[in-house]
């Protein structure tokens, strides 16, 4: 098997994980993200038309009255209608809406479902995802140290950290609507980057207990060598479904199909690159994964 030199190249890795990090960082400060209604509150409703709708002209018309800021989806088919209106409108205006609908249409107007979400659910709901966010980060240090090394756990959490504000830059530069699904797409980037990273921690640490005379650089390029097929395979198997929900799963998913699909990219990137970094960075050696020998136990090899 090519043994590739992957660590030949971790300065220019960290240097381009370090421009990424510090324009996302950057615009996460200045352009912040743009919160769906789940975070800032607001009306959302549910409507039916019997024939198909156009978008385009109900965006118009709500625009042009009163309504300016609502996002306007379809899901499911082309006859059901999401409109949400931004924080400011009451709950009792989405009857109005659907009255205003029905005036400029020739067909019918079934109203499915009106849900008020207020500013300081909204803001619970901020809250308690980012508690979920370092939860899962904290958790996943200490199952890595308990599992691994502490060195291994230090990389492994700067790796999801990259992961994610990485991804969460991508939304502010993009612009893109970030609601729970996104929040739960990025929950799922935790884990997908964290099973692969760890996939690459073991073999690290078998080869360091089986190659006792190559040094670290040489133990983590052949680790990495032999987990790029499984690597790549998984990533790319993920990523075409990702792809096909992205491009026809419709308005509904597409936030998160997104952000998985910058998530996988990058937590593939980072498992390689960002860990395995962190892991020379830290001086990891053979020393750091033997295993203990009890005591009287050589005693006991000499022993006939």
């Amino acid at each position: 098997m090519k043994i590739i030199n992957f660590m030949g190249q971790r300065k220019l890795a960290l240097a381009l994980s370090t421009i990424l990090l510090v324009i996302a960082i950057a615009s996460l400060a200045t352009r912040q993200l743009n919160w769906g209604l789940d975070f800032t509150g607001g009306t959302l409703v549910e409507v039916n038309y019997s024939q198909s709708a156009n978008l385009g002209e109900i965006r118009g018309l709500l625009n042009s009255s009163d309504y300016a800021g609502a996002i306007v989806v379809s899901f499911g088919s082309d006859r059901d209608v999401m409109i949400r209106l931004p924080q400011g409108h009451a709950d009792t205006e989405g009857t109005a809406l659907v009255r205003l609908l029905e005036d400029n249409f020739d067909g019918v107007v079934e109203l499915r479902r009106i849900e008020f979400v207020g500013p300081q659910v909204g803001e619970e709901l901020r809250e308690q995802g980012g508690l979920a966010m370092l939860m899962a980060l904290g958790m996943v240090m200490l199952y890595i140290g308990f599992r691994f090394q502490f060195k291994f756990a230090v990389g492994a959490v700067a790796a999801l950290i990259h992961d994610v504000l990485i991804t969460l830059g991508f939304f502010s530069l993009i612009g893109l609507e970030f609601d729970l699904t996104v929040l739960a797409a990025l929950l799922a980037v935790i884990g997908y980057s964290l099973n692969d990273t760890i996939v690459v921690s073991d073999r690290i640490r078998e080869n360091f207990r089986k190659l006792r005379k190559a040094d670290s650089i040489e133990v983590i390029n052949i680790s990495l060598s032999e987990t790029l097929g499984r690597t790549m395979v998984t990533s790319l198997t993920t990523l075409l479904v990702l792809v096909c929900l992205a491009l026809f799963g419709g308005e509904m998913i597409n936030g998160f199909a997104n952000a998985l699909l910058v998530g996988v990219v990058v937590g593939t990137y980072s498992s390689i690159y960002v860990a395995a970094n962190v892991l020379v960075l830290m001086g990891v050696s053979k020393e750091d994964l033997m295993l203990p020998v009890k005591e009287g136990a050589e005693q006991e090899d000499l022993m006939p």
